[in-house]
């Protein structure tokens, strides 16, 4: 018997030759990535608070020389950490979650999963530490949910010639919600009694409901609803998206061409979590692995020992004023984003990870030389410390912060869609968990831990450069390309050889299926009006 063949995409993807009033749909996807906020302000807010006098008199567990409550590296762990345990099975609940409640709606599911676990972190004080941490794990579920489905949301409604930079405004998010967090963890540490940490926490209650409020008035992703067999209601949030009305031709054929290649996806492929698994000619079990190992090494940058621990390292390290110093780098972490935003439709996918995994070795091994090669009061070589600390992180915002989001948006066909994300994004918050976990046992000079400090870059660098080497050999460049046409490249050819395949196959390809009105957004980045 002839084995089935996986969809070839022949059109031009969501919103190719919209109308002008296409902006409406452009802004309506883009507001999803709101959700960041939420991912960037919890993950952020612990760096603060958990260095405030105050939090430290009611959680913490040792006293150190001069009689102050201090934490334990045991207990530091835990309370950093469990989010992540949280955010891993919530990434996984994304799944299930994402194909029968649906993606915008699921999105507003996770809103009130974290609210949940906000209000039990808001009510510790008066329980102690086990209400904190339950409430964190609470918190982190609804985090690992929108971190699954904002992206997903994104890559299934937004049109291709823009799709990279709307999914990197989710990165975006987060670093604002990490600026955020600073600037108010900054705002209140002088607070001599517990409101001190709790009104950083509870201003997440004021994120999530602006986040469901905004989603509410949103359209249900086209994909999802063609999956559920809703096809009327497809066209009409096609329609919102696009700017056609949804009886329009140019409409009817996208959604033609989505249902064509759902149909052919099945014949491959039963909907399970063993399909991600399976070795087929597009290449779904490579693609899966991919994901998978994107995230983790996206995590093995190091990027969180900065966001998690950095106030403590930056007083470690003999710097007065380290919660300045983390607003400093948070604000670099925001406006360096934006270059990615710009530069994932102008330069590609691939070629920013590639510079991005360098430019931070780089970067990380000159911070952990000068780290062991200078005293803690030399201020000279502090600034130095902080200058390649601000470099490191500008070459992450702008490459493997955005661009890894992207990329597992983009990578999985729509069969397989959740669930290949799900697991990527679990791969995220677990090593995300390992690393929240471990970290203060590897810096801190404390008993029991290995006391780094700052030689734990030599750590980061290593893995950057072994990113660079994952990132040549794995992942393909997917810039201007539809959903469905990202399939034909994991069919045809290998990740290294995608940039000559897609400047030698694109445009031959169109002119013979005759679609000469859209621009080759691989050459331009921009969408020609029809």
């Amino acid at each position: 018997m002839k084995t089935p063949r996986g969809p070839v995409a022949t059109g031009s993807g969501i919103g190719a030759n919209a109308p002008k009033n296409k902006w409406a749909g452009i802004v309506m996807t883009a507001f999803s990535a709101f959700g960041g906020i939420l991912f960037g302000y919890d993950t952020g807010v612990v760096n603060g608070i958990k260095v405030m006098e105050p939090w430290l008199r009611r959680f913490g567990d040792e006293l150190d020389s001069k009689g102050n409550f201090v934490l334990s590296s045991s207990r530091e762990s835990l309370v950093v950490s469990i989010l992540s345990a949280g955010t891993f099975f919530g990434a996984l609940l994304g799944a299930p979650v994402a194909d029968y409640i649906g993606r915008k709606w699921g999105i507003i599911f996770a809103t009130l999963v974290f609210c949940f676990g906000v209000a039990l972190e808001v009510g510790s004080n008066s329980v102690g530490i086990a209400l904190l941490v339950v409430g964190r794990v609470f918190a982190g579920l609804g985090v690992g949910l929108v971190s699954c489905l904002v992206p997903m949301y994104q890559s299934e409604c937004s049109p291709k010639w823009i799709r990279g930079a709307i999914v990197s405004g989710y990165q975006w998010a987060i670093t604002i919600g990490l600026l955020l967090a600073a600037v108010i963890n900054d705002a209140t540490k002088d607070r001599a009694d517990h409101s001190s940490w709790q009104i950083p926490i509870a201003v997440e209650f004021v994120w999530a409901f602006a986040l469901a409020a905004g989603m509410f008035f949103l359209p249900e992703s086209p994909r999802w609803l063609i999956m559920r067999g809703r096809d009327a209601e497809a066209a009409k949030s096609l329609g919102r998206l696009t700017g056609f009305s949804s009886n329009d031709p140019e409409l009817l054929a996208d959604l033609d061409e989505i249902k064509t290649n759902l149909e052919a996806e099945k014949l491959l492929s039963s909907n399970s979590y063993v399909d991600c698994f399976r070795s087929t000619d597009n290449k779904i079990l490579f693609r899966t692995l991919s994901g998978i190992f994107l995230h983790a090494w996206q995590q093995l940058t190091g990027i969180n020992f900065i966001f998690y621990y950095g106030t403590t390292f930056f007083q470690n390290s003999g710097i007065k004023n380290s919660f300045l110093i983390t607003i400093a780098t948070s604000i670099v972490n925001v406006f360096m984003t934006l270059p990615g935003m710009w530069g994932v439709e102008r330069f590609g996918r691939r070629r920013l990870l590639l510079v991005g995994a360098a430019g931070m070795s780089l970067c990380e091994f000159i911070v952990a030389i000068v780290g062991v090669t200078i005293a803690v009061d030399n201020l000279t070589g502090q600034r130095v410390l902080i200058a390649f600390v601000c470099i490191y992180i500008a070459f992450f915002a702008s490459t493997w912060g955005p661009i890894t989001w992207v990329i597992t948006g983009e990578i999985f066909p729509l069969q397989v869609r959740a669930k290949g994300m799900s697991l990527s994004t679990a791969s995220n918050w677990l090593w995300n968990f390992g690393i929240g976990y471990a970290t203060p046992y590897l810096v801190n000079k404390k008993a029991g831990s290995a006391g780094l400090e700052s030689k734990v870059f030599f750590v980061w660098g290593s893995t950057c450069a072994t990113a660079f080497v994952f990132t040549w050999f794995c992942i393909p460049e997917t810039k201007g390309l539809s959903l469905e046409e990202i399939d034909d490249t994991y069919r045809e050819v290998y990740p290294w050889q995608s940039v000559s395949w897609h400047a030698a196959n694109l445009n031959r390809r169109r002119h013979a299926i005759g679609d000469t009105g859209d621009k080759d957004s691989s050459h331009t980045g921009e969408e020609r009006e029809s």
